[in-house]
């Protein structure tokens, strides 16, 4: 039996692999207001600019290659049983060849119905007005925007609570409720942080070490200590 290891990524996992994140340049992203470009109040507002700036954003992942954080978390499926909670909506854990990815803030080559939300296409080009589902409603992007629900999170609790191990890797910790999965980790269980700018985690009961180290340093690193233990 392997040990589970479950790891909750963000941003900055995937800063190391060229992609933007919303922590650059005071909280625009690509110069843009997160809210006119990732809230539902933005859609109804422009729906142009927003399929324009996924749109750039699918353009871009078609670019850009996993990077060696990402490939050793899926080297780490040798020796344990690892899930993957990502709050990135690329497809970088995939393409590095992790086989267990959740992904709580959708997916880039995803659209859906804006009328059905389990009408789900994969899409890998340019999505546009007019592009509509079988029932002649406009496709958006398979996206939770700020102030949408988070469908995924009830399984990504139940897998947090299943860990031998539990890895936070590139994220600030700000955004909730995903900043909030590591408390759902059972008592003694291990949490590694990896960031190279760690945020302060406050009332965590379990053993924490603070590895502050970007992704690609940071673990291989992991991978190692964990290989000892």
């Amino acid at each position: 039996m392997k040990k589970k290891l479950v790891v909750l990524t963000g941003a900055g996992i995937s800063a190391e692999s060229g992609i933007k994140t919303f922590r650059d340049a005071d909280g625009l992203w690509e110069g843009h207001d997160v809210m006119e470009v990732a809230s539902p109040e933005g859609w109804h507002k422009n729906k142009e600019l927003v399929l324009d700036f996924y749109n750039q954003r699918r353009r871009q992942l078609h670019q850009v290659k996993p990077n060696r954080g990402h490939v050793t978390l899926a080297e780490l499926e040798t020796d344990f049983e690892v899930h993957i909670i990502t709050q990135n909506v690329d497809n970088l854990h995939q393409q590095a060849g992790s086989s267990n990815v959740l992904h709580l803030h959708g997916e880039l080559f995803k659209v859906r119905s804006t009328k059905n939300h389990n009408y789900i296409l994969d899409w890998k080009t340019d999505l546009n007005l007019g592009d509509v589902d079988e029932n002649g409603h406009q496709l958006r992007p398979h996206i939770v925007w700020f102030g949408e629900a988070v469908p995924a999170l009830d399984e990504a609790i139940e897998i947090a609570q299943t860990a031998d191990y539990f890895a936070v890797i590139g994220t600030s910790l700000q955004v909730y409720p995903a900043a909030g999965l590591l408390h759902y980790a059972k008592p003694n269980v291990p949490v590694f942080y990896i960031d190279p700018k760690p945020a302060s985690i406050y009332d965590l009961s379990n053993p924490l070490e603070v590895i502050p180290m970007n992704a690609t340093d940071g673990v291989p690193f992991l991978r190692q200590k964990l290989l000892n233990l």
